[in-house]
C-alpha cells in the first residue's frame, strides 16, 4: 500500500472489513492514520503481541490516557494500562467480586429486564434499536452494579458515549476535550459518592463486593477502585450495546437465520460466538513496543504504538476458513474478541449472559426485523465499532 490509510474515515467506519483484508494481504504491520499508529492486521501477529507483555506493554499506554488537556482520567489507573505483576494483583482483587456468584445473582434480574424491554418495543413501527433495545438491558445492569438509579441512566449513557471517543480526540478539538473533561468530572463525583455510601452501608452489589475484596490481606486502593469503575463504565456498557445492535442488524439482513434461532433458541450462544468473531464490537487494542522488534517481517522501532486490529484478526484467512462468511456451525467459542492471556476480559461472561437473555426475549416476541427509512450511523472510535443510530421495525408476522 503506497500511502497511509485513515481508519477513522467515514467510508471505513461504514465497512472496515475490505480495508482490513487489504492490510492482511499487503501491509500486515504498517503505519496508519490517525497519529501514525502501527496497525497489526493478522491473527498470528496479534496473538504474538498479546502473549508478550514485556515486549508489547499495556503499561506504556498509560500516556495515551494522560494527554496535556486532562491529567486525572481514571482509565489511566485501570487494569487496562497495567502489565504483570501490578495487573495480576489488581485482577486478583477484582476477580473475587466479579465471579460466578455475581452472575448467578444477576441472571434473574437480567432476564426480567430483557422481557420488559422487549415487551415495550412497538410493532410494525421503526424505532432506533440502539436506544429502544440494545442499551436498555446493559445500562440497567450496569446501573445496578455501580449504584446508578434509573433516573440517572441518561447521564450514564452520556458519560459512556463521550468517553469512548477518548482515543480519537485530536489536539485541536478543544470542544470535544471540554465535553470529555466535564463527563469525567461528573462521573467521578457520582462514583465517589456511591463508594462512600457503600462504605457506610454495604449492599448486595458489585461496589460493596469490591470494597470487601481482599487478597493476602490487601484491598483495593481508592485509585484502583475508581479506575475499575471507569473501566466497567466503558467495557461493561459500550461492548454489549454494540454487540446487541450488530445482532439486530444481522437479523434484519438474514431473516432465515432469525427464523432458525426462533425455532432453536439453544443455538443463541453459538450465534453470539460467531457474531463476536464476524462482527464483534472490539476493533482495536493499543500496546507500546518497549524495544525494537521484528513483527510480521517488519522492523518496528522502540516506542512505537501498536493498534492490534482484533476485528481483522478474527477474519484472518490463515486462521478461519472462508472468514467473511457468517457460519453458525463454525467451531467455537471464539475468545479472541475478549482479549487473550492476562488481559482476557473479566466481563466476558456477563456480556454473553446479557446478550443471550436479551436475544432470547427479542426472538420470543418478534419474527422479523426490517430497516427504517433513515440509514444507520456508526460511531467514531479506534477501539469500538457499532451503530449510534439503528432504525429498525419489529414485526410479529
Amino acid at each position: 500500500m503506497s500511502s497511509r490509510v485513515n481508519l477513522l474515515a467515514p467510508e471505513v467506519r461504514m465497512n472496515p472489513y475490505p480495508l482490513y483484508a487489504e492490510l492482511r494481504r499487503n501491509a500486515p504491520v504498517s503505519q496508519v492514520d490517525p497519529g501514525g499508529l502501527w496497525a497489526v492486521a493478522r491473527y498470528a501477529d496479534v496473538l504474538t503481541v498479546m502473549k508478550n507483555p514485556q515486549l508489547f506493554s499495556s503499561e506504556g499506554i498509560r500516556r495515551t490516557y494522560r494527554p496535556e488537556w486532562i491529567s486525572d482520567y481514571p482509565m489511566a489507573d485501570s487494569m487496562l494500562v497495567m502489565d504483570p505483576p501490578h495487573h495480576t494483583r489488581l485482577r486478583a482483587l477484582v476477580s473475587r467480586a466479579f465471579g460466578t456468584s455475581v452472575l448467578t445473582r444477576l441472571e434473574p434480574r437480567v432476564r426480567e429486564l430483557a422481557q420488559q424491554v422487549t415487551a415495550a418495543l412497538p410493532q410494525d413501527r421503526s424505532v432506533d434499536f440502539v436506544d429502544e433495545f440494545s442499551i436498555r438491558v446493559p445500562i440497567a445492569v450496569l446501573g445496578d452494579l455501580v449504584g446508578i438509579p434509573p433516573s440517572l441512566h441518561a447521564r450514564l449513557k452520556r458519560w459512556a458515549e463521550v468517553m469512548t471517543q477518548f482515543t480519537s480526540v485530536r489536539p485541536e478539538d478543544t470542544e470535544l476535550q471540554e465535553r470529555l473533561r466535564a463527563a469525567v468530572a461528573d462521573a467521578r463525583a457520582h462514583f465517589e459518592e456511591v463508594v462512600e455510601e457503600r462504605r457506610r452501608a454495604p449492599r448486595e452489589d458489585l461496589v460493596s463486593d469490591l470494597l470487601r475484596a481482599h487478597v493476602d490481606g490487601e484491598a483495593l486502593t481508592p485509585t484502583d477502585l475508581m479506575g475499575f469503575m471507569f473501566l466497567l463504565l466503558i467495557g461493561g456498557l459500550e461492548t454489549t450495546v454494540h454487540l446487541l445492535s450488530s445482532c439486530a442488524l444481522k437479523f434484519q439482513e438474514d431473516p432465515a437465520l432469525m427464523a432458525r434461532l426462533r425455532a432453536e433458541p439453544a443455538l443463541i450462544p453459538r450465534f453470539i460466538d460467531e457474531m463476536l468473531r464476524h462482527s464483534g464490537p472490539v476493533h482495536g487494542v493499543v500496546r507500546l513496543v518497549t524495544d525494537e522488534v521484528e513483527l510480521g517481517g517488519v522492523h518496528v522501532p522502540q516506542g512505537a504504538r501498536l493498534l492490534l486490529l482484533m476485528a481483522s484478526a478474527n477474519r484472518d484467512e490463515a486462521h478461519f476458513p472462508d472468514p467473511d462468511r457468517f457460519d453458525l456451525d463454525r467451531p467455537g467459542p471464539q475468545n479472541l474478541p475478549f482479549g487473550h492471556g492476562a488481559h482476557f476480559c473479566l466481563g466476558a461472561q456477563l456480556a454473553r449472559m446479557e446478550s443471550r437473555l436479551a436475544l432470547e426475549a427479542l426472538l420470543a416476541r418478534f419474527s422479523r426485523l426490517t430497516l427504517g427509512e433513515e440509514p444507520a450511523r456508526w460511531n467514531i472510535s479506534l477501539v469500538m465499532r457499532g451503530p449510534t443510530l439503528l432504525p429498525l421495525a419489529a414485526h410479529t408476522d
